[in-house]
């Protein structure tokens, strides 16, 4: 029985390669570790559900208009700081290779390495990528700590607002001058 067990783990490693080389072609795509992070995060909010199974905390019974815009706009913010900004290019470095500077206090990074590494790079330089798992987290303290959470997101949603209010009196000082 344990041998037929491990001849049918085989069989789904050696399919699961052959997969991934047919869908790689000559590209190098590391799919065994974006299958880990989505089971990460698939496990994060799996764990973050059976926690709040356990301390007995619920859902809210709704979610209102207000809501979704805050944590919108916070996920936006947050993840454009993890993903983009200067003083975070720390977390990304491991990962990452400088490649320049992309727009007003951004930079442009490529994810560097393989497998793990090269999916962690390309996970942490995409806003849109990074901005699921920040979302979950709002959403979770939605749940766990409602309160703080939606201090912390009017917090980076303010950020949001002030950055676009930086843009337009740039867009007025170079028009004026």
């Amino acid at each position: 029985m344990e041998q037929q067990g491990l001849r049918g783990l085989r069989g789904v490693s050696a399919a699961a390669r052959r997969v991934g080389a047919a869908y790689a072609g000559d590209a190098e795509r590391p799919l065994r570790a974006y299958s880990v992070l989505m089971g990460s995060y698939g496990a994060a909010a799996g764990g973050l559900v059976a926690l709040a199974g356990v301390l007995g905390k619920r859902p809210p019974e709704r979610i209102t208009p207000w809501d979704v815009w805050l944590i919108g706009m916070a996920t936006h913010k947050a993840s454009r700081l993890l993903a983009k900004d200067p003083v975070t290019s720390p977390l990304r470095a491991p990962f990452t290779r400088f490649e320049g500077v992309s727009g007003e206090a951004e930079l442009a990074e490529q994810a560097r390495g393989h497998g793990a590494q090269h999916a962690v790079g390309e996970l942490l330089t995409c806003p849109f990528c990074v901005g699921q798992w920040i979302a979950t987290g709002f959403s979770a303290g939605l749940v766990f700590a409602p309160r703080l959470s939606r201090l912390t997101a009017a917090t980076f949603a303010s950020l949001a607002v002030a950055d676009v209010l930086q843009f337009a009196y740039t867009a007025v000082e170079q028009r004026a001058g």
